[in-house]
């Protein structure tokens, strides 16, 4: 992202009070205990068993593990998982952890 983007997506931010996932594009996570787990703004399924889910995102991946697991539901920038959630990781790209 360039330094114009960045400050431009900054003061977007800082006048109009939007929700920083909006503008950063980043992944909002909903978790329902350890049963249900919804993801936005993803970039698609890079892994997935019913012991682990990794999904792509703008900038890194998210991995989900647990057993029993299963997508519910798949659209272009959602998914929802079930099953029994034990863990979930963000791993940042270079720099960005």
């Amino acid at each position: 992202m360039t330094r114009i983007s960045r400050k431009l997506r900054n003061w977007t931010y800082e006048m109009f009070d939007l929700p920083q996932d909006i503008i950063f594009d980043l992944p909002r996570l909903t978790m329902v205990g350890n049963k249900e787990l919804l993801i936005e703004n993803h970039r698609g399924v890079l892994h997935f068993s019913p012991e682990k889910l990794i999904l792509s995102l703008t900038e890194g991946s998210l991995e989900v593990e647990g057993s029993e697991l299963m997508i519910r539901s798949i659209m272009p920038q959602e998914v929802m998982v079930e099953g029994k959630i034990a863990n979930v990781k963000y791993i940042g790209t270079e720099g960005n952890q």
